[in-house]
């Protein structure tokens, strides 16, 4: 097994916002799993409306991010029962196909659990779209879990990092 790139893409508007601890714990996890990962992070609130100008060097610089990955966590909040705009303006950016190769996890993080069928209804199909397999089903967080996520999260790794690894 090769080692695994992953990368983290937090598509809240704020800055280090707890979908992004979320989605840093998750690889911190995953990397604990999988042999000699490395983990890099995009964090789309540093970016905000960049995302849309595609001369724009950080976002490019983001997406190149995004291409090298072999497993690619996909965090945001969950805004009218699905992903943030920021997020679904930056995956605008790949092309249809451009994560092939590569395996993702959808991760939402939600207020109340009627909207926990999102990640799956909703986020699972964009990276799909994208080209990347989705192995395992994606994760939806209650705000009131975020505390216990770490320990959530480490059991989570365990029982599916294989799944992810690169081939």
């Amino acid at each position: 097994m090769s080692p695994a790139q992953i990368v983290t893409v937090a598509g809240n508007p704020r800055p280090e916002s707890r979908t992004h601890s979320l989605a840093r714990v998750l690889a911190l996890e995953l990397a604990h799993v999988l042999p000699d990962a490395t983990i890099a992070e995009v964090d789309l609130a540093a970016l905000g409306p960049r995302v849309l100008d595609q001369a724009d060097p950080g976002a490019a610089a983001a997406v190149g991010q995004v291409l090298a990955a072999d497993v690619l966590i996909a965090a945001s909040p969950t805004y009218k029962a699905t992903y943030s705009g920021l997020l679904k303006a930056f995956l605008d950016r790949l092309g249809t196909g451009s994560l092939a190769g590569k395996t993702a996890v959808p991760v939402l993080l939600g207020g109340a659990p009627n909207h926990q069928l999102a990640v799956d209804l909703h986020f699972t199909p964009l990276l799909l779209e994208l080209g990347a397999a989705v192995p395992v089903r994606g994760l939806f967080v209650l705000e009131s879990e975020v505390e216990g996520f770490a320990s959530f999260a480490a059991k989570w790794a365990a029982a599916n990092g294989l799944a992810l690894a690169p081939r």
